[in-house]
């Protein structure tokens, strides 16, 4: 299965299919260990302590995001 990106309302990006081949790599050029994960979920708020993932901060502190992706011309 392909890995899936779905964007979830006022929550996070989450990843899901076959992430033994995804790697999520942050900007000081280090790995985050997803190995064995069917699901992983990206903070999109902001204000996760546990950053890039989500920790449900975006809930306690009423994050709202925009009502859906924005389709580009390109």
């Amino acid at each position: 299965m392909a890995i899936q990106a779905t964007i979830l309302p006022t929550g996070p990006i989450m990843l899901s299919g076959d992430l033994g081949e995804f790697q999520i790599v942050g900007a000081d050029g280090q790995a985050f260990d997803i190995a064995g994960k069917e699901k992983v979920y990206l903070c999109r708020c902001g204000a996760s302590t546990n950053k890039p993932f989500c920790d449900g901060t975006h809930s306690k502190i009423g994050f709202l995001a925009a009502e859906g992706a924005v389709k580009s011309g390109g």
